[in-house]
């Protein structure tokens, strides 16, 4: 038996949505992302522009209050004070083929035709067959796609100029520094800067000095009307603050009495109720003593309107027995409210 061009066609598309839509991860070297996963989640739309995803900002007020008497002469404002942020946005594309040769190997026939005729009754066998070709490469293809946009979110875009710049091009070390973010310049704006604390001191847990860190910076990043959810840090950052806890006898029942029977285990180190994950990236980008904390509010994708994971079904061309799938995105990232996240590093 063997199938026609249309039938593969057809079988391929149902494996692609499969993968995108739903999704699988049973591979043995696929990790939590849980960056990639708030800002999928974070992610909105905008409807188009000649270059860059802009808006407007401001951290200065003119206007003020002024006391008078009888006829007293009194003063008018007039406020300028707004400035306009503009990041880029980028198309982005990833595919991949299998061809006709390979199919042939495992035994699969394919009637090179796309008028419908030829075989069209199949073995499960066959059907099957085919169908776990495309299963891994599909599944290859939806890793390929979370882990090469989790990396991006990760980086500064300095890594590639058609890449679109990550949460490091907002969330800086040096806040202070002459630096231009989506065209404003942060040393000459006060408000216009993250949060950044690096090298605490955590050789001494009993110090608390990573918590009191903390503590401290939590104010200031709420001063401004930040409310930051999401905190991402390496293992050695959730370590220190584990030892920190420890020295001072802090158990939770999650960790001290499981079922009658004594945890040495600790439950999920939170800060203000909010959960610090453990983000493997951190690690394996040879960060694993940082810790981000972001309020996606304000740092989020903005994906063009219909561009979002867009599919595409290529022909077969007419001088390879080859057949391909991709998809495309095409979008940015925006930050209009940095003094809302931080960066934090232990010694």
């Amino acid at each position: 038996m063997a199938f026609t061009v249309a039938e593969v066609e057809n079988i391929a598309n149902s494996t692609l949505d499969y993968f995108i839509d739903k999704g699988r991860a049973e591979s043995q070297h696929i990790q939590d992302k849980p960056l990639l996963k708030a800002m999928n989640a974070a992610q909105t739309t905008f409807p188009g522009g000649k270059e860059f995803i802009s808006g407007a900002v401001k951290g200065n007020t003119t206007s003020s209050i002024q006391g008078f008497q009888h006829d007293d002469e009194v003063g008018y404002s007039n406020p300028a004070n707004a400035k306009r942020y503009n990041y880029p946005w980028k198309l982005i594309h990833l595919g991949i083929e299998f061809s006709m040769h390979e199919a042939a190997k495992d035994g699969i026939s394919i009637v090179d035709t796309t008028n419908g005729k030829g075989e069209t009754e199949h073995s499960d066998r066959e059907l099957t067959a085919l169908v776990n070709i495309l299963n891994e490469k599909f599944e290859d293809m939806a890793e390929g796609w979370d882990r090469g946009f989790n990396s991006m979110y990760w980086a500064d875009g300095s890594q590639d100029p058609n890449l679109v710049p990550g949460i490091k091009s907002f969330v800086v070390d040096n806040p202070t520094a002459g630096l231009v973010v989506g065209g404003i310049d942060q040393a000459a704006n006060w408000w216009w800067r993250n949060r950044a604390v690096l090298g605490i001191d955590a050789s001494t847990p009993s110090n608390q000095n990573v918590t009191r860190t903390l503590q401290k910076e939590y104010r200031q990043l709420r001063r401004y009307g930040g409310n930051p959810k999401l905190w991402m840090a390496g293992s050695d950052f959730i370590e220190a603050l584990e030892q920190e806890l420890r020295s001072k006898g802090n158990y939770s029942m999650d960790g001290f009495m499981s079922q009658g029977k004594t945890d040495t285990g600790m439950a999920d180190i939170s800060f203000k109720g909010n959960k610090i994950q453990y983000d493997p990236t951190l690690d394996d980008n040879g960060e694993s003593k940082r810790l981000y904390v972001l309020d996606t509010r304000f740092i989020k994708p903005r994906v063009m309107d219909g561009e979002d994971k867009k599919k595409h079904y290529p022909a077969r061309p007419e001088n390879k027995y080859m057949f391909f799938r991709a998809m495309t995105w095409i979008g940015g990232m925006t930050c209009n409210k940095r003094n809302a996240h931080g960066v934090y590093s232990i010694a």
